[in-house]
Formats: C-alpha cells, structure tokens, sequence
C-alpha cells in the first residue's frame, strides 16, 4: 500500500515537473485591474494556495475565474491594491512570477500549506469561551510569564474566541524552548480559558512552527464546531445569503454566496471548501460592487456532489461561519510604536478600564515596531463618546494611536453581541486570577 502510494506521488511529482505552473500578469487588457492567470497540473489544494498568496500580498480581488475539470488548472484573477489600482511594482510582479510559477511552490501537501519550523518564535494556539476582559487577562499573563508577543490575531465568532500568537522569550528574544516553561505557560493560559467554568472545552497548544495564522484560525473555529452555535442577536438579513443546490445533469453541486464585500472574502471561502474536504472545478466571482458575488461547483474529494440535506445545511453553515468570523465591528484603531514586553496587556487594559470592546485585533511586529490593529466599540453597545477615545489617545499618545474612519459609522446598536466580549470591558481589575464564570448575553 505504502509502495503504491509513493509511486503515485512519484508519478505526480514527474508529471509537474514536465508541465511547471505557468503565469501571466496582464495589465493592458482591463483598464481597473491588473489579471493574473495561473496555469498548472492540477491536485486538491493548489486553488487555496494560488489565493493564499494573492490574499497575503493584501490584493483586492474583483473578478475571478476558476476552472479545474480534468487534470488541467487554470485561474483566472482581476485584482488591485488596497487603493483599487493596478499592481505595477516590478518588485511585486516578480515576487508573484516566482511565488506562482516555481515549480516547488505547488508540491505541498494539503495540511501543510503555510507551515514551516522555525527556531524565531513560539506559536501558541487558544480556544476556548469568550467571556469580557479574556484578551487582557491572556495578555497579563504572558506579559507576567517574561514572553513578548510578536505577531498575532483573535477572532470570536458565537461565544468562541480563537487566538495563533506568535511569542518569544523576553532574555533570549528567541523561540521558548525550555520544557518547564513551555509546560507553565500552556497550564496557565488554559486555565484562564477555562475560568470556573469546567463544562467549557479550552484548548492551549505550544509549538515552534510558523503557520499560516487566518488559515489555522479557520480550522481551529471549524474543529471547534462554531459553525453550529446560533449567533443570537443577528438578524436574517445581516447573515449572508449562501445557498446549495445540485446540478444533477453534471454531477455537481453549485453554491453561491452573495454578502458585503471585503477584504480576503475569496480566501476565507476557498480555506473552508478546502478544509471540508470539498473540490473547486468551476467558479466564478464578481466583487466590482458593494455587493461580493460568488458561485462554485463543487464536489467532494471522494467525487459526489452533496448527497443529503443534513450535508448541504452542513456546508451552509460552516460557509457562514467563515464569513461572520472576520467581519469587523466598531472603530478601527491603529497602533504603531516601539514595540516592549507588556505593550499589549497595557494597551488592551487601557482599552478595557475605559469600558472599550476589541471585536477583533491583529498584532504585527516588523524591524522592532509594533503595528497593532483593534476594532473597538462601547461596552454598553452605544455610540463611542469621543471624549473616551481622545482621553486614550492621551495617556497611550496621540502620535502612537490613530483613529481610522469616523466614529458615527461604526456605531453599534444599543444591544449586546457575544462577539464583544473577548476584549469585554466589564472588569475593571487588573488581575488575572478572577477566572469566575461570566455569562454572555445577546
């Protein structure tokens, strides 16, 4: 079986390499974006890691093919940057022609895509209950432990919260690699997870590999089973519109999804479709509007379309969910200094002690400067009081923390979402060690 195998993946490997990925970046032929085609012997997984690295270039996409029947794929993508122009950066285009065109760039597996050892840092995955004052208290307790977090992102969706970090020793500035410490730190931070409550599943995982951070968070909320928790408190209209039918004469089963257009859309449905075990042969996106329309036909990996109505409520919901998990509430704050151990816990406390939410957070550390993105809003689910974000501006510094948007168009409705209370700020006190059960209403 073992032998078999390997001479499939042998016969594979032979067969990319005498027809390797073929790219062309068109800027003529379309006078609002640049198109990128992308031709290659296809395999489960290569559409996800063709939109992985388009989504980590922060591309706009605004129209795209996909076709993969047969043993053949080939993408077509209209994308811009994040001002909606073409990408003209000869750096860029060249970054794209090696990303797309090497040949060793397409001989992952599925499961791996994104992941690579490294020595540089810690990775430290949570899970668990959301609940108010979670990040800070998370925060306090790396910030206690002597760990800096370099880079990071948290994602609540359905009274969850999920977190990747990316962590190093305060003395070393490396990777944590003492076993007792590593052993301290996952106790630690899993018990805060838990808090009092011991019927809620936490899970802490320590490692020193790089991963792709939004993928893992995807498939750490879909282990999770968030896709089957009722967000209370959100409207039908607001849910985006997906929809599951079967496409008898060829065999195939088409979802289309039409919701609020943003950045990354694209990746977060083909991450989840890949994740489910679900294979892209047509599709078509159109994302020039407000409005963001998608349209796949899909089978499954074992080559049946959706054959029961448990299976295309399964689908819909986990397709949901990967939308919902990245949808960003409230007022977008942008935070750029010198980063320090301790520079979270004392932003997120400040957040919290003037009774601020964070929905969502990304962490980001380049050359020695920390780049910190929070979405914000009022505990209570009122308008922000602008004098709060100015006295934060104050003791945070007004050059350091910068407001992005306008206040008014990120009000929130007077109500309570579950999503607020990973960064809740009900808690005023500092301490980490009141872990007592909190319960979230909506």
């Amino acid at each position: 079986m073992s032998y078999s195998r390997n001479m499939d993946d042998e016969y594979e490997k032979f067969i990319r390499r005498m027809n390797p990925p073929r790219v062309v970046i068109d800027n003529e032929s379309c006078k609002n974006a640049t198109i990128i085609q992308v031709d290659s012997v296809n395999r489960h997984g290569i559409l996800l890691e063709v939109v992985q690295v388009l989504t980590d270039l922060n591309f706009i996409f605004t129209k795209a093919y996909i076709s993969s029947d047969g043993g053949w794929f080939m993408d077509v993508f209209n994308v811009t940057d994040q001002d909606g122009n073409k990408i003209t950066d000869e750096e860029v285009l060249d970054y794209i022609q090696k990303a797309l065109g090497s040949e060793t760039s397409f001989t992952t597996s599925v499961d791996s895509i994104g992941v690579t050892s490294s020595t540089d840092h810690t990775v430290i995955e949570l899970i668990g209950s959301d609940r108010p004052g979670l990040l800070s208290e998370l925060c306090a307790v790396l910030t206690h432990l002597k760990c800096n977090v370099l880079n990071g992102e948290v994602w609540t969706h359905n009274t969850r919260a999920a977190s990747v970090m990316q962590v190093t020793d305060e003395e070393s500035g490396l990777a944590i690699t003492d076993p007792e410490k590593l052993s301290i730190i996952k106790k630690m931070l899993c018990n805060v997870l838990k808090g009092s409550d011991k019927g809620n599943e936490a899970k802490t995982v320590v490692s020193c590999g790089v991963t792709h951070t939004e993928r893992r968070l995807h498939q750490m909320m879909f282990a999770d089973r968030d896709y089957e928790r009722p967000q209370e408190g959100c409207s039908e209209n607001q849910r985006p519109d997906v929809k599951v039918v079967n496409w008898y004469d060829k065999d195939y089963s088409v979802v289309t999804i039409r919701c609020k257009d943003r950045p990354k859309l694209l990746f977060d449905t083909i991450c989840t479709l890949t994740d489910m075990e679900y294979v892209v042969f047509h599709g078509n996106v159109d994302a020039e509007g407000p409005e963001a329309y998608q349209e796949y036909c899909i089978r499954h990996t074992d080559g049946f379309p959706v054959n029961s109505e448990a299976e295309r409520q399964r689908v819909i919901q986990c397709l949901e969910a990967a939308i919902e998990r990245r949808v960003s509430e409230g007022l977008k704050l942008e935070l750029c200094t010198t980063d320090r151990v301790g520079l979270l816990s004392d932003v997120t406390r400040i957040f919290r002690e003037n009774s601020l939410t964070v929905t969502r957070a990304e962490v980001t550390t380049r050359a020695g400067k920390a780049m910190n993105t929070f979405y914000v809003g009022d505990a209570s689910g009122y308008p922000i009081d602008p004098r709060i974000i100015d006295s934060i501006r104050k003791e945070i510094g007004q050059t350091i923390l910068k407001v992005k948007g306008n206040a008014p168009e990120f009000s929130q409705n007077p109500q309570e979402s579950p999503n607020r209370f990973l960064f809740g700020g009900l808690f005023k006190s500092k301490s980490f060690c009141n872990f007592g059960i909190v319960r979230s209403y909506s």
